[in-house]
């Protein structure tokens, strides 16, 4: 490991906005088997690690941090909470966060598959997905899979959102179908974010697929979209194309188009996987992603 690594993970250690729990504390294997543990911070994100009390926005698998950063700036009454497993992305986040002394903002360093452990019913308003791995090869390891779906519903305010930004067109077509399989809310979907050509559907899904679709009047200029998509604040429609990732600009810069999905899921019973996703298809039009260090 290199020193630059170590000095972040030492540093990440003086952090108050950081919690980083040990595996010990929120998982039990004494029995062979596997349970997860309620860590202490549960249902206390507001009184503990916050200046004040306010609807909590999580983003999952945040990286470098720079998405929470920005819309907790955007939004200061909401409090965001970043949530990644690496340790020296979440230092960035973490370290402007203490530097900015931004009062409504916090990071969880943990596996997702835990993430139940760490919030109560109904603690979280809504969940941006951002860049998530697409798990080309399985299914329940994608975090829109009705395998997370599932964890969400423990702790998502009724009517809570989920964002899905993503470059992968799997991703968000498997995604739409999961959505579909289930009956969910979708209030906003589009397979080019930045293209005013394109509408961001809302109450017929598969018209984003369509590139000769009227456009909405609403989409003339950039990030106005507000009235595109009832049920969106005017905040998350601007952050849509004014925010954007460190991955999310790598990929645009090699010609990925980025897709938008917007859901609820507000749903009794058990979640169930589509039946009628093409995977074998849309795995096929993946193409090569490089990672570019300087962009």
């Amino acid at each position: 490991m290199g020193h630059g690594k170590l000095r972040k993970f030492a540093e990440n250690e003086t952090f108050k906005c950081l919690l980083q729990p040990s595996a010990s504390e929120v998982m039990d294997k004494s029995d062979g088997g596997f349970r997860v543990l309620d860590h202490p911070i549960k249902g206390n994100w507001n009184s503990n690690m916050f200046a004040k009390a306010q609807p909590i926005v999580l983003e999952l698998g945040c990286g470098r941090g720079e998405y929470t950063i920005d819309l907790s700036r955007r939004v200061p009454s909401r409090n965001y909470i970043g949530v990644d497993i690496k340790g020296a992305r979440l230092w960035q986040g973490a370290k402007y966060a203490v530097e900015h002394d931004l009062p409504n903002v916090a990071f969880l360093r943990t596996r997702i598959e835990l993430i139940e452990a760490f919030f109560a019913p109904r603690e979280v308003s809504e969940i941006w997905l951002t860049f998530s791995d697409p798990q080309l090869g399985s299914a329940n390891k994608r975090l829109s899979s009705p395998v997370f779906l599932e964890k969400y519903r423990k702790f998502l305010a009724p009517g809570g959102r989920i964002h899905l930004k993503t470059d992968s067109r799997f991703l968000y077509e498997y995604t739409k179908a999961v959505a579909q399989a289930n009956g969910l809310n979708i209030l906003a979907a589009t397979t080019d974010l930045y293209n005013p050509n394109v509408p961001i559907s809302t109450s017929h899904p598969q018209l984003d697929s369509d590139p000769n679709t009227p456009r909405h009047p609403e989409l003339d200029s950039g990030s106005n979209r507000t009235n595109a998509a009832p049920g969106l604040d005017k905040e998350t429609m601007a952050a849509l194309t004014d925010v954007q990732t460190f991955y999310e600009r790598m990929f645009m810069k090699q010609g990925y188009k980025i897709n938008y999905l917007c859901f609820t899921i507000s749903h009794e019973g058990p979640f169930v996987a589509p039946s009628d996703f093409d995977s074998d298809y849309w795995r096929s039009i993946e193409g090569p992603r490089k990672f570019i260090q300087n962009i």
